[in-house]
């Protein structure tokens, strides 16, 4: 069994302080969030440029030269909604830590994310939609073959397309949670991989309640078979039940300082 793979979130453009950086070409901003999350624990790390329209290209060769220069060359999760920025990301990728991560493509206006993946020997994070939230798991699953068929016929292998049966706020759909979990035990008794914003979880709760929100909604989730989420490394208690699941799951050897590996 591999061991769960967590995607750091923080180097997001949503963030004022990495929008500044990106804006200004400054990195510090970029290295200190980059440092924190890989600390913390973070297999990936995702580079969020948003739109980008103007200078995409120019911004993310900028942003993955200077986040894998400074950090043994980290595999990244590329993510921008311009195709020709993460062409350009994966020109300049090292790929000796792993495959860059395609973020993402989904089963309408995306699907073309498949093809960029499929050419660039790149993995790609595929939303179980084709815009909307996908109604039922009926619908979920014919996005997830749809777009699985699609992958393989551009001769990708099945384990690089990772489904996102996209996580739901509990606050408003709590009665749809079940079948989140329900779609991602599906996904893994086909042996596929799958990832999701896990946060989207928690949104609108109190600070206080979200770890804890977040952290039963993972171990539910890998206990199903969710093999990656898109997280916040910098909390605590969800890195360690995190890393207490791998445990569990005879992912990771059992040692006391299991914590700290």
């Amino acid at each position: 069994m591999a061991k769960f793979v967590t995607i750091g979130e923080r180097i997001h453009c949503i963030s004022p302080a990495i929008r500044a950086a990106f804006d200004n070409k400054q990195p510090e901003a970029i290295l200190k969030r980059a440092k924190e999350q890989l600390d913390a624990g973070a297999t990936y790390l995702d580079v969020n440029i948003g739109p980008a329209e103007n200078n995409g290209p120019e911004l993310m060769k900028w942003a993955v030269e200077l986040i894998q220069g400074n950090f043994d060359n980290v595999p990244l999760a590329l993510d921008t909604a311009n195709k020709a920025a993460i062409e350009a990301g994966i020109s300049v990728y090292n790929r000796s830590k792993g495959k860059p991560i395609v973020n993402s493509a989904d089963a309408g206006d995306r699907m073309s994310n498949i093809d960029l993946a499929a050419a660039n020997d790149a993995i790609v994070i595929a939303l179980c939609s084709n815009g909307p939230i996908a109604a039922d798991n009926d619908e979920r699953m014919m996005h997830c073959q749809n777009m699985l068929e699609h992958g393989m016929e551009l001769g990708m292998e099945a384990t690089d397309l990772w489904f996102d049966p996209l996580f739901v706020v509990v606050k408003g759909m709590q009665d749809k949670q079940m079948e989140v979990l329900e779609a991602i035990k599906m996904f893994s008794d086909m042996g596929l991989n799958s990832t999701g914003g896990l946060s989207n979880n928690s949104n609108g709760m109190p600070k206080n309640i979200r770890p804890i929100m977040d952290s039963a909604m993972v171990a539910m989730a890998m206990m199903q078979g969710l093999t990656s989420a898109i997280v916040n490394p910098c909390d605590q208690r969800l890195m360690e039940t995190i890393k207490s699941c791998d445990v569990l799951k005879g992912n990771t050897l059992y040692a006391d300082s299991y914590l700290d590996l």
